[in-house]
């Protein structure tokens, strides 16, 4: 269910929009619910801002059902039912009903759900959970044997022998989906909030003397949700903390975890070592035994084995090779391909480049749109003019290569094996290979000048 617009959010985005771990609330959901039944067999119940929800999460491949108006979570289980009806589809035996807006939910407590609704013959089974503080949820009362669900009672109805139940509803169900279809079409709306709420099919269920169930999660965490900006960074930092120590309980040391900000998705090799205050953002992998020191952001970057990425660095969209060297504060762009054992280094960025193997860049240089060989030196403030205020051109430089510091090489060029670019110049054609290229004015050393200025200035001063 991602129809609703979270309106305490005060928020134009919509609820299941926001992120937590570096991802929606309700790609956290999906991702949960593809590792127990395939995308195919998912529906998103959308209404508030549909079109930009479905676009956020159609890559996933689930299906959508429209909600357009927003009248309460039994009404959104009526326009699935509208909606097989429409398209004439074989309707499930069961039916599993998640909220887009609980992103902790674990792929163990969903099977565990539906293999308790199974094992059960339940037309109804409800997942549960005890907060420290359950006031404000709908309750759950249980019969005198324990397992099947007398009813479901909200905080105001509680009665006085009620009011120590601390097992709450979480608003995650399995059904029978024949018997729930049978009873959405009698739901009534006669409440103050005029909706149609799926916890009254509990009641007419119990009232039929069908079997309703319910299963505690094991963490109360995995089936909130988050009402407030608070709640939400809350459930963050939940997860983020959840995933450090998945990643330390596979042999990853991470220092001070707590001021990490690493994303639930991020894979990292056994024997790497994650230093204070580092940022390891979406799809990125890092190999083994590899080091990220400070104040470094990793983003959708996969990073080989052995690899030192010194204080301050910034990679986003960046292949790393076994070995290489970046750093301190390089800044690696989308499409960078830095080769095993290469150095990029102080305040060296990078552009959609290919560096080969060995090859060094260590400081103050610009390589943009760049074909990089084996075994090249690249000296100090050497920039690859790569645009002309219109199109973006690339510089191809053979192995061994060596770029002396301050040389501009102006695209498109190609600079051949083993050819050696002098200090200061400004190369704008092709260099053979094994040659020595120069572009720049001839000195000119005037001797005694200094003393000469001095002479007239002296001069000037006394008239």
């Amino acid at each position: 269910m991602a129809a609703g617009k979270g309106t305490r959010l005060k928020s134009r985005r919509p609820k299941v929009l926001h992120e937590i771990g570096g991802q929606a609330l309700l790609e956290h959901v999906i991702a949960a619910a593809k590792t127990v039944v395939p995308a195919q067999k998912i529906y998103c119940i959308i209404g508030h801002e549909a079109g930009r929800v479905q676009k956020a999460v159609e890559r996933t491949g689930v299906g959508f059902v429209m909600q357009a108006e927003q009248r309460g979570t039994g009404h959104a289980l009526q326009m699935v039912k509208a909606w097989f009806a429409l398209n004439g589809g074989p309707v499930p035996e069961h039916l599993l009903v998640l909220s887009g807006d609980v992103p902790l939910i674990r792929p163990e407590t969903i099977r565990a759900l539906c293999e308790e609704h199974l094992q059960e013959g339940a037309a109804m089974t409800i997942l549960t959970a005890v907060p420290e503080n359950p006031h404000g949820y709908g309750r759950i009362i249980r019969n005198a044997e324990g397992k099947r669900v007398a009813g479901i009672v909200e905080q105001k109805d509680l009665q006085p022998d009620q009011l120590s139940v601390a097992e709450i509803n979480s608003g995650i169900y399995c059904f029978e989906t024949a018997k729930l279809f049978q009873k959405l079409d009698l739901l009534s709306n006669s409440n103050a909030n005029s909706e149609y709420y799926l916890t009254d099919v509990a009641h007419m269920l119990v009232a039929d003397g069908e079997r309703v169930v319910a299963l505690k999660a094991e963490s109360v965490d995995e089936v909130l949700g988050a009402n407030t900006i608070a709640e939400m960074m809350h459930l963050d930092a939940a997860m983020r903390l959840a995933t450090a120590r998945r990643l330390m309980a596979q042999g990853v040391t991470i220092f001070r975890p707590e001021t990490c900000v690493i994303d639930a998705q991020v894979e990292v090799g056994a024997d790497t070592i994650i230093e204070p205050y580092v940022q390891l953002l979406g799809a990125t992998k890092i190999g083994i035994e590899s080091r990220i020191r400070s104040y470094s952001v990793v983003q959708h970057s996969v990073l080989g084995d052995g690899v030192l990425v010194r204080n301050g660095c910034i990679l986003d969209g960046a292949e790393v090779g076994d070995g290489a060297i970046l750093g301190p504060y390089a800044h690696l762009r989308p499409e960078s391909r830095i080769g095993d054992l290469a150095h990029v280094g102080n305040f060296v960025e990078t552009k959609k480049v290919t560096m080969g193997k060995g090859s060094k860049a260590n400081h103050l240089t610009y390589l943009g749109d760049a074909i990089i060989g084996a075994g090249v030196n690249v000296g100090a403030g050497v920039i690859t003019c790569n645009y002309d205020g219109v199109n973006k051109h690339t510089t191809v430089i053979g192995d061994g290569v060596f770029v002396g510091s301050d040389s501009t090489l102006i695209a498109p060029i190609t600079v051949g094996n083993q050819a050696y670019i002098a200090a200061g110049s400004s190369i704008t054609d092709d260099v053979p290979e094994g040659a020595l290229a120069f572009g720049r004015a001839r000195q000119v050393t005037k001797t005694g000048w200094v003393a000469a200025r001095k002479a007239k200035a002296a001069k000037q001063d006394i008239k």
